[in-house]
């Protein structure tokens, strides 16, 4: 008996022994895995192992922010420049020989058609009488051939054309601004003779920048000021936009755009000078942001977004300077109220990778 009870006492401490180490086992493997989870929650939350030193991904004191913010503008073109005569004739009579006549002077109006000077024309006068007796005697005789006679006519038609050569008219209304002849003076052809402007309307051509013409369309209106006309608003409007710009001598690209004033003061004479505004008449929503968020290299603007996790986006831009510090977002993921990070120490993400490495080593 002794040695039965002896055999199931030691068979019981073995079932104890195995059940506290079973029990054991359990209580180290829900330990190991609560661990485990903590750890990989802290990993998570921080970013780091507990054991690691924690990296401190604040905005560092020498980055700043600003934030994008959107106006309402009614832009306008400055421009500037001289007026001068909607139309100018510069005449000149083609016939060469003696001043007959000069029938203006300075000052006079003159209107459309108006026979204003005459060079001695007596050789022509013979010739188209001649040429017209010609062709009397030709179609009475009966003798000439048809073709003969149309030959005839053919050369006084060119005989009446060289007379009126003879003479200088006024192409369009206007007023005489100079005459440069006399009666009894010899004139070569194509000499100066008089000119005559037309003084209804002023007109001035104006550099618009390759950006700004976009804007700009036939018929826009122009607001003028001049100080031939002190206190008065002079109205114009575009009139004529060329299908080719043109560089300038700082490498901007511009158009000529040419601007007509219809109702001039009579203050406001040919060569004086004068400012004013191209009115682009639609209210335009602009985003700007501040000239020191925006960097560019070799060409390529970008800004740096922070999101709202705290980390940062780089974003390619298009942008146009307005001057004051201030650029206009033209193209690009940027709205109204994104805050971007800017630094005058460099880019942002140079600045971030610097001090990620200098907490966690370079390895």
């Amino acid at each position: 008996m002794d040695s039965e009870k002896k055999v199931r006492s030691e068979r019981a401490k073995r079932l104890r022994r195995k059940k506290i180490k079973k029990w054991i086992i359990i209580i180290v493997i829900v330990a190991l895995l609560i661990a485990g989870w903590r750890i990989y929650a802290y990993k998570i939350a921080n970013g780091v192992f507990p054991w690691q030193e924690k990296v401190d991904y604040s905005v560092p004191q020498n980055i700043s922010t600003t934030v994008v913010r959107e106006e309402t503008y009614h832009t306008s073109i400055d421009v500037s420049g001289s007026v001068e005569a909607f139309d100018t004739q510069k005449v000149q009579i083609r016939g060469t020989g003696a001043v007959t006549g000069v029938f203006v002077s300075e000052g006079d109006r003159v209107t459309k058609g108006q026979l204003l000077a005459t060079v001695d024309d007596s050789d022509q006068q013979y010739e188209v009488a001649n040429l017209e007796k010609q062709i009397e005697t030709a179609k009475m005789g009966g003798t000439t051939s048809s073709r003969d006679i149309e030959l005839l006519e053919m050369r006084l038609d060119s005989a009446r054309n060289k007379l009126d050569n003879m003479k200088a008219y006024a192409d369009f209304d206007g007023v005489v601004v100079s005459v440069s002849i006399r009666e009894g003076d010899y004139y070569t052809a194509g000499s100066a003779a008089i000119t005559i402007i037309d003084d209804s309307k002023l007109k001035t051509t104006v550099e618009v920048d390759e950006i700004d013409i976009q804007m700009v369309k036939v018929g826009t209106p122009v607001s003028i000021t001049s100080d031939s006309s002190p206190g008065v608003t002079i109205e114009g409007r575009v009139s004529y936009i060329p299908m080719i710009g043109r560089y300038t001598n700082q490498g901007i690209g511009v158009m000529d755009v040419e601007i007509v004033i219809d109702n001039p003061p009579a203050t406001l004479k040919p060569g004086f000078s004068f400012g004013g505004s191209i009115d682009v008449t639609e209210d335009q929503k602009l985003l700007l942001v501040a000239q020191a968020a925006v960097t560019t290299s070799r060409g390529k603007s970008t800004v740096t977004k922070v999101l709202d996790d705290g980390t940062y986006e780089t974003v390619d831009v298009t942008v146009k300077y307005l001057g004051e510090n201030l650029y206009q977002i033209l193209d690009g993921d940027v709205k109204a109220g994104d805050v971007l990070a800017y630094s005058m120490l460099g880019s942002i993400e140079n600045l971030i990778t610097k001090r990620i490495t200098s907490m966690t080593g370079s390895n």
